[in-house]
């Protein structure tokens, strides 16, 4: 097994939903086979989309996944499907250069420039020790690493640990003790983790109600709700996150409130108390993050119509 750079565009040309599939040819398939078993990152280039004049991407590293399996493309000869599990968004997207230090050693020159040779490859094997950094560094808030930057007057949310319980620095456990795995898979650490993404992509802002409200030390009191929930195999993905105030909140999950495909809101009026209607945005429609890929996505908003709105 080995760990790899999975990477896709804002507009994939390739079949690609993260959350669940990465699609890719033939051409890569040693690659994405020596990573069957073990974690990916993926990586978001300057194009977003197979127009070569296309541009705005990160160029950064934003989710790390399992993969699964790999399975053949029924519909097209020579391509692929690598099934993934355990899809977590990054607080944090790590561009793949920040000063003078590359994450993947595989793309710097001895004289310090990029080898646009390797960066051309869209799949690419990564070191553990690699992966193991950018992990840190795209987790970094969680794992008590540093605060949650937010655009200013906001305050940055302090980090979700200060120090551990015996009195070590919070890194130490995590270079020591090499319980990466571990903490992937774990629920508390994937609640905060797509808590902190889900609020910075909406600016800490109810995305119904416009509510915005931040403690002194960086806390807001917005949260961050799943579409399609993880008991319905709902991804840790922005894209299946919305943030609402604590009230909102209830009354999604509920199937009080949903959100059509063209991001306005539903209401099962017989069903939501008056009081609770002087909540919402007049114009019934929702607050959205800046970036269209980091929108609700409408697989996960049509699930969440069809399976718990009571309208």
């Amino acid at each position: 097994m080995a760990k790899a750079i999975l990477t896709t565009k804002v507009s994939p040309t390739y079949d690609d939903l993260p959350e669940y599939r990465y699609h890719f040819p033939r051409t890569y398939l040693r690659q994405v086979e020596q990573a069957v078993g073990d974690w990916i990152v993926y990586y978001e280039p300057r194009r977003t989309s197979g127009d070569l004049s296309s541009s705005g991407g990160r160029q950064a590293y934003f989710a790390t996944a399992l993969v699964e399996r790999i399975v053949p493309d029924r519909l097209r000869a020579d391509h692929f499907y690598a099934e993934v599990s355990n899809y977590l968004e990054f607080v944090r997207p790590v561009p793949f250069v920040e000063g003078q230090r590359y994450y993947e050693s595989s793309l710097q020159k001895v004289d310090g420039s990029t080898n646009k040779g390797a960066f051309g490859r869209s799949v690419r094997v990564l070191p553990d020790q690699e992966y193991d950094l950018i992990w840190r560094t795209g987790f970094g808030h969680v794992i008590g690493l540093e605060a949650r930057d937010r655009p200013p007057p906001d305050v940055p949310e302090e980090p979700w640990l200060n120090r551990v319980a015996d009195g070590r620095t919070p890194f130490e456990p995590f270079e020591q003790d090499r319980k990466i795995v571990e903490k992937l898979v774990s629920r508390p650490f994937r609640d905060r983790a797509f808590s902190a993404a889900v609020k910075s992509a909406y600016g800490d802002t109810c995305a119904v109600t416009g509510i915005k409200i931040i403690n002194g030390g960086g806390r807001s009191e917005v949260q961050a709700a799943h579409i399609r929930p993880v008991q319905d195999s709902g991804p840790d993905s922005v894209r299946n996150g919305i943030a609402l105030s604590g009230t909102i909140h209830w009354m999604f999950d509920r199937g009080l409130l949903a959100v059509d495909e063209d991001y306005r809101l539903l209401i099962a009026n017989d069903k939501v108390p008056e009081t609770a209607l002087r909540l919402l945005s007049p114009n019934k429609k929702i607050l959205l993050p800046d970036r269209e890929d980091l929108r609700p996505h409408p697989q996960f908003l049509d699930y969440h119509r069809r399976t718990y709105f009571k309208g």
